[in-house]
């Protein structure tokens, strides 16, 4: 079957930018990332996985981690473990 529909779509030039770098290294350009979107889209009969609305708690912890409220940062993954280790052996 011969491609000649179009389709146009407007996104954030970072996002767009992002997603196009992971795009390049699976391998598939964006046409062909759409093409397999739309594919699944059909074979499930709606969207090919869930979408939900966080509850409450989740939403708050969501708000928060943005403001920086309760978020914990590490320079490295083994600082980070180094810090588990020491707070399970408290």
């Amino acid at each position: 079957m011969s491609k000649s529909a179009t389709i146009r779509a407007r996104v954030e030039p970072d996002l767009k930018a992002e997603v196009e770098g992971i795009f390049k290294t699976l391998g598939i350009t964006a046409t062909e990332a759409i093409t397999l979107f739309y594919n699944m889209v059909k074979l499930k009969k709606g969207i090919p996985f869930d979408i939900k609305i966080p509850n409450e708690e989740t939403q708050k912890v969501i708000q928060d981690s943005r403001k920086g409220i309760n978020v914990t940062t590490h320079s490295n993954l083994d600082d980070y473990f180094k810090k588990i280790k020491t707070e399970m052996n408290a």
